[in-house]
């Protein structure tokens, strides 16, 4: 019969203080109960642990013998437990964090770093998707969390990191370049540069509603899939279009950035609720204090 962890602190506390009373007292139960475990622990092993006599209770030779085993068992026990609470507070394990381009190069860094430094044993492994590949991911649980924009869809749960003022983005030599700031409704006679509608409708319905509100319906001569295609369309002079000032950090020549009024985009940490990942709310954290402290739209 396998002992029990219980009658393994009960022999080890007896070989520490050479007595079952002062055992019995460090232990909080009586010397009787106390007794009668160690005998059942002997009878189980078949084997004698102590010898007690007037002059004292000692470990037999197979006491000795067991004694750093048990210690070892407990140790280890102890261990799997300590592991189970950090687990619990999500201090360690692993967690599948997507991203879209955008956000890579200035808010992934940092907040990765940060999570590393703090919670070492927290592995994040980090995929880049696009917006669509990002939510199916979040949904099929392939996916903890991830740094996206919305509007989204219903059925995510979502922690907004930031918020960054959007910008016109001309070429370099555009005549309204050197402006401080634009009204969209300025550039209603632009050729424009957008992603496909297929990429995620339901920021193309934003886009839409957003035009309209200006007056006009964007004339829309190409477009690309990625950031970095949209930026060096404009470079090349092809059209003009709209991004986060952060997007600048992807392109600095050949393009200017020019503030539109009132006009800002959240960056938001994303997740299914009900997640029983520990570590999604640790992340969520760190994330939304780094967020308070830090200009993240700079830190990467």
């Amino acid at each position: 019969m396998t002992p029990k962890l219980r009658q393994l602190r009960y022999f080890v506390a007896v070989a520490d203080e050479t007595s079952f009373t002062r055992a019995a007292a460090g232990l909080h139960i009586a010397q009787q109960s106390l007794s009668q475990q160690i005998t059942v622990l002997e009878r189980s092993l078949g084997a004698r642990l102590f010898d007690r006599d007037a002059r004292g209770t000692r470990l037999t030779a197979v006491g000795e013998l067991f004694l750093p085993e048990a210690r070892a068992v407990l140790a280890r026990a102890d261990e799997a437990v300590a592991t189970l609470g950090r687990a619990v507070r999500g201090e360690i394990g692993t967690v599948r964090l997507a991203f879209l381009t955008t956000t890579a190069n200035y808010l992934l860094p940092p907040i990765v770093r940060a999570v590393r430094e703090r919670f070492p044993d927290l592995t994040v492994t980090t995929a880049e998707a696009s917006i669509a590949e990002l939510v199916d991911g979040l949904r099929e649980r392939r996916f903890d969390l991830a740094f996206t924009r919305p509007p989204l869809v219903e059925g995510l749960t979502s922690r907004t990191l930031l918020t960054e003022e959007v910008c016109a983005v001309l070429p370099a030599d555009h005549p309204l370049a050197g402006r401080t700031s634009l009204k969209l409704a300025d550039l209603a006679g632009e050729p424009w540069v957008l992603t496909p509608r297929s990429s995620w409708e339901p920021w193309h319905r934003s886009y839409d509603a957003d035009f309209a509100a200006a007056g006009f319906t964007p004339r829309v001569v190409q477009r690309a899939a990625t950031v970095q295609g949209l930026l060096g369309l404009v470079a090349a002079g092809v059209g003009v279009t709209r991004l986060t000032r952060s997007s600048h950090s992807l392109r600095r020549s050949g393009v200017a950035f020019v503030p539109l009024e009132d006009d800002v985009a959240r960056t938001e940490l994303v997740w299914v609720p009900g997640h029983d990942n520990p570590a999604v709310p640790v992340i969520a954290d760190v994330a939304a204090e780094l967020a308070a402290t830090t200009d993240l739209t700079e830190a990467g």
